[in-house]
């Protein structure tokens, strides 16, 4: 049985194990951004997502965000869309403002432009995606999916996801975002294990009993060199906090980024503010 999938109302489809929305809580809807002329078109997003059977909410590009929750505080956005038309720069303008809604912080958006504009859209405008006007409405839905996949998480006994990593516990096999990872045996484990025990913290000692087993005679410097190599190859895919003084786990959907990964950050930060002072300050910073 495959994993869970997603309806383009929001639903999960049944059938699926751990699929089952809360019916207590509003289905999810798309809100789509733009001039009233184009919302209000019929072959706008608004009407093609409704005609697909999509929950849609408009909003002109200057109204306040806050406007599409005052039915339900529950609802949640899946995903925005900014119809730019010949104006990506308005776009970009639109979607940081609807960021500064907290709900609509880290909500996928796509920007829907003419032909001519896909030039004008920069690559640091925010968007995940961008589709072309007029839409092609299998498209439209194809690429609300997508995004959808890449946030999702689910987890089954045979796979689970993180994100933009898979992991397949039947077939020995991870991917991130589609591309497959070699890990050896000892590695995968390790993954496999933390990833069945997302939000738990595991010591070095019990981490080496659990996967490599009561026998093994090696010291807990083995489980940081098989996690500095998963880090290496999975990147950022991998949610995986260091603990100091207690080990390490890795993070569940709720969890904040942990002192391993705020503090480089910040020093980051701070070291881009401050006047250069060579190669001590470039030695400090990493």
């Amino acid at each position: 049985m495959g994993p869970p999938r997603l309806a383009l109302d929001g639903r999960w489809v049944p059938g699926y194990p751990g699929a089952m929305r809360d019916v207590s809580r509003p289905a999810p809807f798309v809100l789509v951004l733009g001039d009233r002329a184009r919302l209000e078109h019929e072959e706008g997003a608004v009407n093609q997502l409704r005609q697909l059977g999509a929950q849609v909410r408009a909003l002109e590009l200057w109204d306040e965000p806050a406007r599409v929750f005052a039915e339900d505080e529950r609802s949640t956005a899946r995903a925005v869309i900014v119809e730019a038309g010949e104006r990506p720069d308005l776009a970009t303008s639109a979607l940081r403002a609807a960021r500064r809604d907290p709900r609509l912080e880290t909500t996928p958006s796509i920007i829907a432009v003419a032909a001519g504009q896909v030039a004008r859209v920069e690559p640091s405008s925010g968007f995940d995606d961008f589709i072309l006007i007029p839409y092609v409405p299998a498209e439209l839905y194809a690429r609300i999916r997508a995004l959808e996949w890449k946030r999702s998480e689910f987890f089954t006994e045979e796979r689970l996801k993180i994100g933009a990593l898979v992991v397949d516990r039947a077939g020995h096999d991870v991917a991130v975002e589609g591309r497959r990872v070699t890990l050896t045996a000892k590695e995968f484990a390790l993954l496999a294990f933390l990833a069945g025990n997302r939000g738990r913290v595991f010591t070095r000692e019990a981490l080496l009993a659990r996967v490599w087993g009561a026998r093994y005679e090696g010291g807990p410097r083995t489980v940081d060199i098989h996690v500095r190599r998963l880090r290496a190859k999975l990147g950022a895919a991998l949610p995986l906090e260091t603990l100091r003084g207690s080990g390490y786990k890795l993070r569940a959907p709720t969890d904040l980024p942990g002192e391993d990964e705020i503090l480089p950050l910040a020093r980051a930060v701070e070291n881009r503010s401050a006047p250069s002072h060579g190669a001590a300050t470039h030695k400090a910073a990493r």
